[in-house]
C-alpha cells in the first residue's frame, strides 16, 4: 500500500474569474429637431484570481437584437444610435471580433481596452463609462428600445501578457443591458414678410408672396393657420393693413390662383401636411384687390402663424 502526496503550485494555477454588468442606457425624451442627445452607462467588473496579477480586458459591442444594427425599434420604425469610449464621442466603441455595418450605421474593429490589477487578496474591481449618442433628424415619434445581450456584447479577459486586444483564448462574460428613448412629436415654423410695394393707385390687383417654412418630425401631421391680423373688423377673406384710421383691404391664399383663402380654422381653411424631419416651404399668396386708394402712408399688418400638430 502506497500513499502519494502532491503539492499544488500557488500563483498562476489559481484561475481568474470575473463578472461584469452594464447599467441600462436611457436617453429619455428626444426632440429630433433640436439635434443630438447623449447618455451613458456604467460597466462594472469584479474579479478574483492570482494576487497582484494584472488582467487585460477587451470589450466588444456589435449591433442590437433583433435588428443586428445599432438601432432601437418602435414597431417597424428604427432609431439609430452609436456607442463611444469617450465623452467627446470621437472614439467609437467597436467590436474586436470584426467591424460591422447595416443600413442604420457601422462600427469598426476596435473596442474598449483596459487593465485591472488584483490586490494582495487576489481580488479587484473597476468601472468604466460607456457613452452613447443619437442624432436622427428623420426619427418617427414613438417609444424605442433595444437590448444588448448574448453575442452582441462581449467582455473578454486574460492575464495580461502585453498583447493588445483582441486577446488569444480569453474567458468571456456577456452582460445584458437595455437602451431606450422616447421620440417627441415636434414642429418649428418661421415666415418671411410680404411687401406689396408702393403702388400709387389701387385700381388693379396687386399680388405678392411670402414663404412659411415648416419643420416637423417625420410622419407628424400638421396644420398651418393664419389669423385675421390686427385690423379692426378684419376677417380671413378681408384682412386690413392700417395707417391710423385708414385701411387697405387684402387677402391671403393657399394657391397661386388665389381661390383658396388661408384662414385659421383647422380642417376648414388651414394648410395641412405631413412632416419629414426636413424644412418644408409653403408659399403664401397675397392680393390687394382694386379699391378706393387711401391717403398716402405706410400701411402694415401683423399675421400670427399657428402650427397645430
Amino acid at each position: 500500500m502506497a500513499l502519494f502526496l502532491g503539492v499544488a503550485p500557488s500563483g498562476e494555477a489559481f484561475a481568474q474569474n470575473c463578472t461584469a454588468s452594464v447599467t441600462n442606457m436611457a436617453f429619455g425624451s428626444f426632440n429630433p429637431l433640436t439635434g443630438a442627445k447623449s447618455t451613458t452607462a456604467t460597466l462594472s467588473v469584479n474579479c478574483t484570481g492570482t494576487k497582484s496579477k494584472t488582467l487585460r480586458f477587451c470589450v466588444s459591442a456589435a449591433g442590437t437584437s433583433p435588428t443586428g444594427c445599432r438601432s432601437m425599434v418602435s414597431g417597424s420604425n428604427q432609431l439609430a444610435f452609436d456607442l463611444y469610449t469617450n465623452a467627446a464621442h470621437s472614439t467609437q466603441l467597436g467590436d474586436y471580433r470584426g467591424a460591422g455595418s447595416c443600413p442604420s450605421g457601422s462600427w469598426d474593429a476596435t473596442g474598449l481596452q483596459f487593465n485591472l490589477t488584483l490586490n494582495a487578496s487576489g481580488s479587484g474591481s473597476t468601472t468604466k463609462t460607456i457613452y452613447a449618442g443619437l442624432n436622427d433628424a428623420t426619427a418617427v415619434p414613438g417609444s424605442y428600445t433595444a437590448t444588448y445581450s448574448g453575442s452582441n456584447i462581449a467582455v473578454d479577459y486574460v492575464y495580461n501578457t502585453g498583447a493588445s486586444c483582441p486577446v488569444t483564448s480569453p474567458q468571456t462574460v456577456q452582460p445584458a443591458f437595455n437602451i431606450s428613448a422616447t421620440v417627441q412629436a415636434a414642429c418649428n415654423v418661421n415666415a418671411t414678410d410680404m411687401n406689396f410695394g408702393s403702388p400709387t393707385l389701387l385700381n388693379a390687383n396687386v399680388d405678392q408672396t411670402s414663404t412659411i417654412t415648416v419643420q416637423c418630425t417625420n410622419s407628424t401631421p400638421f396644420n398651418v393657420g393664419l389669423n385675421t391680423g390686427n385690423g379692426g373688423g378684419a376677417t380671413v377673406t378681408a384682412r386690413k393693413m392700417t395707417s391710423g384710421v385708414n385701411t387697405i383691404v387684402y387677402s391671403l391664399y393657399q394657391d397661386a390662383a388665389r381661390s383658396t383663402v388661408w384662414g385659421n380654422t383647422v380642417g376648414t381653411d388651414t394648410a395641412s401636411g405631413i412632416g419629414t424631419g426636413a424644412n418644408q416651404p409653403l408659399t403664401v399668396y397675397g392680393r390687394v384687390p382694386p379699391q378706393v386708394t387711401p391717403v398716402p402712408a405706410t400701411y402694415t399688418d401683423t399675421i400670427i402663424v399657428t402650427i397645430t400638430y
